[in-house]
């Protein structure tokens, strides 16, 4: 038997708030942890875990500097990142594509 093609789509993306953050990347050069955290409706800890994931995946680069003694956490696609969410899409829309017309169209 042949393995669907949701098989193919990243583990590590496929996730609502990974989605959000790697989205939100694809459409901006950079973005702020707070901006991820209003945008997203996630907490500090959850956040701040789908970022590590990311970065450990080196889908993100994740930079922290100070203004006016306050921290500011920013983070940036990598290539890597790119290529894969570009893949991702991809996958999904091969996913699509998959069913004859008459399937996809809502009864």
């Amino acid at each position: 038997m042949e393995k669907h093609l949701a098989i193919s789509l990243s583990k590590a993306i496929h996730q609502k708030a990974r989605l959000g953050i790697m989205s939100i990347l694809m459409a901006s050069e950079e973005a702020e942890f707070n901006y991820f955290k209003e945008k997203l409706n996630l907490t500090d800890g959850n956040l701040s875990s789908h970022l590590s994931l990311l970065e450990k995946e080196k889908y993100i680069r994740i930079r922290k500097k100070f203004i006016k003694k306050k921290p500011k956490t920013l983070c940036r696609m990598t290539e890597k990142g790119r290529q894969a969410f570009e893949e991702y899409l991809e996958n999904l829309e091969k996913i699509i594509r998959s069913f004859p017309p008459d399937e996809r169209r809502s009864k």
